[in-house]
């Protein structure tokens, strides 16, 4: 048996050190390593040439036939969408979100509507016994689902089990961070565990054709626990994003070997659990009242999907001498100072007297650089205290310069907002088309946006 020698390795980034030390030398990290045991790796040598002996793998061209894969639908219409069309035969899929952000309640639902569907379910979870998983199946009213239910940690007593029958269409587990493997010393959660559990777990996808879904837990920061390496070795990863303190959850696509990524789905969580909304931007539109200075409707777009929500600008005008705060929710807070000195240097508003808040209602968060315009647009109505005309949405990339660029797909946006009973669009003037859609008000620079926001030309 081979030696075994102490290392530390790091639980976010997988870095290795002979020694323990209080900050993780690559990703900056405090109180992040953990000691793991391995073996001692025997060093390459003529008897261990690998250009021998091996298996011979066959070539083929890129003009052979190839057979789009095979998917299940999990009767979860946006859950399908995010996925590319639902979970595909033989594939691995890493669902990452915040504790109680509902990762557990989506993937229970689905998987009772496929194996409603005549389909062989298993759902393993490490974290709760399986009574606790049966009563909260009954109070989302799918008690009586032909689910496969087990509660269990030990990879090898899982894979023996799904290896008894025919293996199942769909497996479910909650979460890769609880699972362990009896081949790797360490704790369950450690680096090793989790590549190794995760490595076993995806090869019997492979190798039977189930699909297998693993639940991830996240760090402080958001990313999904355990080694990055986690990530690459699955098919597709979607992360559950939304607050607690809201109705409203996002299921965002971040990578997917079978299908386009930034693609999303919307959900509410209501009693019954995680209901589907179809139609996002009525959503995040519902709740508008009468305007208010500040306020401007932004058509983002989220992979094929156009989704209009309410970016919201407050200021406050302070004494002389009071350093002035600047927040935003939803949006990054370096693009809102970009913004605020553009309108400073460029178009000669003035805010260093005055704290900044933005806002991006509904919980939502934009990460589209189309959202330039609207936020400057929200800021200018907030200073000087005039409305933005309520059926008006405004979008394009705001440059250094001041000068507006255009942002791709705008006929996809223009199309979504003419749908939902907005008139009137304020966009950079290079943008062509929508013009039977919406009146367009096209402006070159930021300057002359603010000059027609202000009154002035």
């Amino acid at each position: 048996m081979a030696k075994l020698k102490t290392r530390y390795v790091c639980q976010l980034c997988g870095s290795v050190s002979p020694r323990w030390v209080g900050q993780c030398p690559d990703c900056g990290e405090w109180n992040s390593l953990v000691e793991d045991a391995a073996g001692v790796v025997t060093p390459f040598s003529a008897k261990h040439d690998l250009r021998s002996g091996g298996r011979r793998v066959e070539l083929t061209g890129l003009d052979a036939e190839a057979v789009l894969p095979a998917r299940i639908s999990t009767g979860i219409a946006e859950l399908d969408r995010a996925l590319g069309g639902g979970v595909v035969a033989g594939s691995a899929t890493l669902i990452g979100g915040d504790p109680g952000i509902g990762k557990s309640t989506l993937l229970l639902q689905a998987a009772a509507k496929v194996a409603s569907q005549g389909a062989v379910v298993a759902y393993i979870s490490g974290e709760e016994a399986a009574d606790q998983v049966r009563l909260r199946a009954r109070r989302l009213g799918l008690g009586a689902a032909p689910l496969k239910l087990a509660a269990a940690t030990s990879v090898r007593d899982i894979l023996t089990t799904l290896g008894e029958s025919a293996p199942p269409a769909l497996v479910v587990i909650d979460s890769i961070q609880t699972m362990y493997s009896d081949l790797i010393e360490g704790a369950p959660g450690t680096v090793s565990q989790v590549r190794a559990s995760a490595h076993e777990l995806i090869r019997f996808a492979k190798e039977s054709g189930a699909a297998v879904v693993l639940v991830g837990h996240v760090t402080k920061d958001g990313a999904i626990a355990g080694p990055r390496v986690l990530e690459h070795m699955v098919d597709t990863v979607l992360s559950f994003e939304g607050e607690r303190s809201h109705q409203y959850r996002i299921l965002r696509a971040v990578k997917n070997r079978f299908g386009g990524t930034d693609e999303i789905g919307v959900f509410a969580m209501e009693e019954g659990g995680l209901a589907e909304v179809a139609n996002p931007s009525a959503l995040f539109l519902t709740h508008r009242g009468e305007a208010v200075p500040g306020a401007v409707v932004f058509p983002a777009l989220e992979g094929t999907r156009p989704v209009l929500v309410e970016i919201q600008a407050l200021t406050v005008r302070l004494a002389s001498g009071a350093t002035p705060r600047r927040a935003a929710v939803g949006w990054d807070s370096g693009r809102l100072a970009m913004i605020l000195a553009v309108l400073e240097a460029r178009c000669g508003l003035s805010f260093s007297t005055a704290e900044v808040y933005l806002n991006v209602a509904g919980g939502y968060r934009v990460t589209d650089p189309a959202a330039d315009l609207a936020v400057a647009a929200a800021l200018v109505s907030a200073l000087a205290e005039r409305l933005v005309p309520a059926e008006t949405v405004a979008f394009g990339e705001v440059a250094l310069s001041g000068e507006l660029r255009p942002v791709a797909h705008a006929n996809l946006r223009l199309k979504e907002a003419a749908k939902l009973g907005f008139e009137r669009a304020l966009v950079p003037a290079a943008v062509g088309g929508g013009k039977d859609m919406l009146t367009l008000s096209g402006y070159k620079t930021l300057g002359q946006l603010v000059d027609h926001l202000l009154g002035r030309g």
